[in-house]
């Protein structure tokens, strides 16, 4: 692959602070050289329609690491992908009517629940081609 950068099959854990985390899975050494090690992720662990397609979890090696890391991060992240309108999608709405139940509780004879049917509204959104 002459020219071409080959994908690793491991990423290293994105959030700066996943060698501070102390568990048992980080520690890494003999003896007393212990230290805390950043986890290691093997890519596409999550990938279960197996067509490679990106995941945050190739990126950060749990929930507690991603939030870290957009917590200490959100405002960089907002400001390389900053938003400065809302985007729309034109779309269809219908409306139809159908019939629906309710439940009085302790209305009926014997205070039994009692099962009323009324029409109800739903709201459809279809994309507009």
């Amino acid at each position: 692959m002459k020219g071409q950068k080959e994908m690793s099959e491991y990423n290293w854990c994105h959030n700066p602070s996943c060698h501070e985390i102390e568990t048992q899975s980080r520690i890494r050494g003999t003896g007393d050289n212990k230290v805390l090690r950043t986890m290691k992720i093997k890519v596409g662990r999550y990938n279960y329609s197996n067509d490679n397609t990106p995941n945050i979890y190739d990126y950060f090696c749990n929930q507690n690491c991603l939030h870290q890391f957009l917590n200490k991060f959100c405002v960089q992240i907002a400001d390389t992908y900053s938003v400065k309108q809302p985007s729309e999608t034109p779309i269809k709405v219908k409306k139809e009517k159908y019939e629906s139940y309710r439940y009085d509780w302790n209305s009926g004879v014997n205070n039994e629940t009692v099962r009323v049917p009324y029409m109800a509204t739903r709201t459809k959104i279809e994309s507009v081609e």
